[in-house]
């Protein structure tokens, strides 16, 4: 990890009511990625609607989402970035293990920052994603914060 921190952030993506992956990161060959922090943030309008269920999830394929640009938080920095984003799976990634599960009120969110010295690893090559499943379609963001 040569220390360029990076977010990962797209928002407005419809959940739909079947699971749907917001955010997929994946690290290149040979090179691991430290997540520091990822977050999801709903736009419901409806206070009694069901919770939606976030999960941080390890992912064993991409799928087929859109590309997503990632960005510096320094922006001075040269390097060429080796991972790569996407966003708003039209096809699920396969996953491989589910990292973590929580409900979510969809007129709220939820966001977690690990601290340090135990941001979650993702290594050369694997892929890990956030992903939803509503029970109505609603407008949710989603973030990751991390390092290559």
């Amino acid at each position: 990890m040569a220390g360029i921190e990076l977010i990962a952030t797209q928002p407005d993506i419809t959940s739909g009511v079947s699971i749907k992956t917001l955010i997929h990161l994946l690290a290149a060959a040979q090179h691991r990625i430290k997540i520091k922090g990822w977050g999801v943030f709903c736009k419901g309008i409806v206070t009694t609607d069901a919770p939606l269920l976030v999960q941080l999830i390890r992912q064993s394929t991409t799928g087929t989402m859109s590309a997503l640009t990632l960005v510096k938080k320094d922006t001075s920095v040269a390097e060429t970035l080796q991972t790569t984003a996407t966003h708003t799976a039209t096809v699920e990634p396969g996953t491989t293990n589910i990292v973590k599960s929580i409900d979510v009120h969809p007129q709220s969110g939820f966001s977690e920052f690990f601290p340090l010295g135990s941001e979650l690893i993702v290594v050369g090559g694997a892929r890990m994603g956030i992903a939803v499943t509503a029970g109505v379609s609603i407008s949710v963001s989603a973030f990751f914060d991390f390092e290559e």
